[in-house]
């Protein structure tokens, strides 16, 4: 008896976990699940049903009945079509994977109409019934795609022009190249990119075919310039949803909280800047500034505000980056915040690098560690530079004037770059408090700025601290503008009752320190060779050298985001929003944007109808 008990229990085990598996399996997947897998059905489906307009046996084949999501091949029509189905589920695949209300209602409406045409034109019941099936899904879990539209704007009009254009010729090129059996003569690459373009124009171009192929071939090319042409016109005319601004009020609640909590975060002050959005926390007393960014979601530094209200602020960050199917991260937080991050999130933290911060009653150019910068300083001093530190209401309007022309004038690139740790203006009425430290210069011939040769613009840091924000300088001035300038403001900010100044960011400093010490390992001394050679293009290494020479002590920066997939896409976005990839192209007239009023965040959206009703 003893050793029939375990039997049976065990045929009892099996019996209910194959029926659990059967109502799991007959449940369907889990409704947070189902739009990640209509959007990867729906770019499968896409691309075999562009093959299936292409090449003309793929129509024949067995796949030929998956690919029939959408309008398939019928009639004359069959491969313009099974070509138009194609792209348009491609075009959908994206905004339905990231639930997007738009793509739901386009797709509704979209595969009604395909399974009508496959069962007149065609009489497939097994393409009805994936249409069928796929509408289903998408009406039972209707709930799962109401995320908002992304903040936007015409450019992408031109944008998907220049794309699908290229997609178009390139395609065309496939169709007409794709029945080679019925060519008439051997035309050459030039005659088919001219049919082509004819083609996608609605005109017939120099290629002949034999029989029906050159309607075949006709409505392909045809199709392809149709959707070209009606996506286009579409995004250039739909109504925009522009990106959320700061406005007036919400900047004079984020000056209310830096007041009194702004000396917790070097890079508090920047959260002024008014490319961001904010959403602030039930109370009121905290508040996370961001920026949407090719659908990431970007917040920098830490919360503003009072660290016990930081939950409340961070659980509306992550309540719009849900609303809208963005991808929630944060650029350059402190370690405290980091760890506010992931504990109230679920998200995860990397370190990114270090921020160096110099203690002014600790800074003196005496010792040998300050040689370097001692010297240079002494030699430009001699060579008849003087400098000036001020704050900002200290300055008359025509100087203020002056400096920010010349900031514009110098900067290095055509776009202001900077979101983290940049405050994006210099002079600004309001930002009174903060420092600018200039270089001067009587020369014989005075240049269109005068004796100004360089400027050094600092942000305040709670009340006794500052944070350098950009460092702009005449390219004809003698080398070491930034460190006289440096070392004058840390000489002189006593006088402002500063202790704490907060210099440059210097990414992956830890690898680059730990890497040319003796006894590194080969896996670091190879990551540091990697950040030397990317040092080319961009400022790694030189940023820490720099900041290196004023010996300061160095606290760490961190980036959180959700999963590992998302560093590529992250590290693409932060690079936009600090302007060192560039996307905009300069627009007609009637694509440009227009000035609208902010939009208000989902949150407050939800919180008006509330109290409506």
């Amino acid at each position: 008896m003893s050793g029939k008990v375990p039997q049976q229990s065990n045929q009892v085990s099996s019996r209910v976990g194959q029926s659990s598996r059967v109502r799991h399996l007959l449940r369907g997947p889990r409704p947070e699940a189902v739009p990640a897998l209509v959007g990867r059905a729906c770019a499968l489906v896409g691309l075999l049903d562009i093959a299936a307009g292409v090449f003309p046996r793929f129509r024949h084949s067995r796949m030929h009945a998956i690919a029939e999501v959408l309008p398939g091949s019928f009639g004359p029509f069959a491969a313009a079509l099974s070509l138009s189905a194609g792209v348009l589920l491609l075009l959908l695949a994206h905004g339905l994977k990231r639930g997007k209300r738009r793509a739901w209602r386009a797709a509704v409406v979209l595969l009604p109409a395909g399974a009508v045409a496959q069962f007149m034109y065609r009489h497939s019941l097994i393409g009805v019934l994936i249409s069928v099936v796929l509408l289903a899904a998408l009406l039972r879990h209707r709930d799962q795609f109401s995320a908002l539209p992304d903040p936007r704007s015409r450019w992408r009009a031109l944008a998907n022009f220049v794309l699908m254009g290229a997609g178009s010729l390139a395609l065309g090129l496939l169709i007409v190249s794709a029945h080679p059996e019925t060519l008439i003569g051997d035309p050459s690459l030039a005659d088919r990119i001219a049919h082509v373009i004819y083609g996608l124009f609605g005109f017939e171009g120099p290629v002949d075919y034999q029989g029906n192929t050159s309607w075949t071939v006709a409505f392909s090319l045809g199709a392809l310039g149709w959707i070209t042409a009606v996506t286009t016109i579409y995004l250039a005319f739909r109504p925009e949803h522009p990106a959320a601004r700061l406005t007036e009020d919400d900047e004079e609640r984020l000056r209310v909280l830096l007041a009194k909590h702004g000396r917790r975060d070097s890079l508090g002050h920047f959260a002024l800047r008014r490319d961001k959005a904010v959403v602030f926390s039930p109370s009121g007393k905290a508040a996370v500034t961001y920026r949407v960014v090719s659908g990431v979601m970007l917040a920098s530094g830490d919360p503003i505000g009072d660290v016990e209200a930081w939950p409340g602020a961070i659980e509306r960050f992550m309540d719009e980056a849900k609303a809208h199917s963005w991808t929630p991260a944060v650029m350059g937080c402190s370690e405290t915040g980091a760890e506010v991050w992931t504990r109230e999130t679920g998200l995860d933290a990397l370190e990114l690098g270090d921020e160096a911060v110099v203690d002014v009653p600790d800074f003196s150019l005496a010792g040998r560690a300050m040689r370097n910068v001692r010297q240079m300083v002494k030699r430009i001093e001699r060579a008849g530079y003087e400098t000036r530190v001020r704050r900002v209401r200290d300055l008359g309007e025509t100087e203020l004037e002056r400096i920010r022309q010349a900031a514009e004038d110098w900067r290095g690139t055509d776009t202001e770059r900077g979101f983290s740790m940049a405050l994006g203006r210099v002079g600004d009425p309001s930002d009174g408090d903060c420092l600018i430290a200039t270089a001067h210069k009587a020369d014989d011939e005075p240049g269109p700025y005068g004796d100004l040769k360089a400027i050094l613009h600092f942000v305040p840091w709670g009340d006794d601290g500052v944070s350098l924000d950009l460092m702009r300088r005449d390219r004809s001035a003698d080398p070491g503008m930034n460190e006289l300038l440096i070392v004058a403001a840390l000489q002189a900010a006593p006088k402002f009752d500063i202790a704490r100044v907060s210099l440059n960011f210097a990414m992956f400093r830890s690898a680059l320190a730990r890497g040319e010490k003796i006894g590194a390992g080969p896996v670091l001394r190879a990551w540091r060779g990697l950040l030397v050679f990317l040092s080319r293009w961009f400022q790694i290494e030189s940023l820490y050298k720099f900041n290196a020479k004023f010996q300061p002590r160095w606290e760490p920066r961190f980036v959180v985001y959700r999963a590992s997939g998302d560093l590529p896409r992250l590290g693409f976005a932060a690079m936009q929003a600090e302007g060192f990839v560039n996307l905009a192209l300069p627009l007609p007239r009637f694509l440009r944007r227009r000035r609208t009023a902010p939009r208000p965040c989902a949150h407050q959206v939800a919180e008006h109808e509330m109290r409506a009703a």
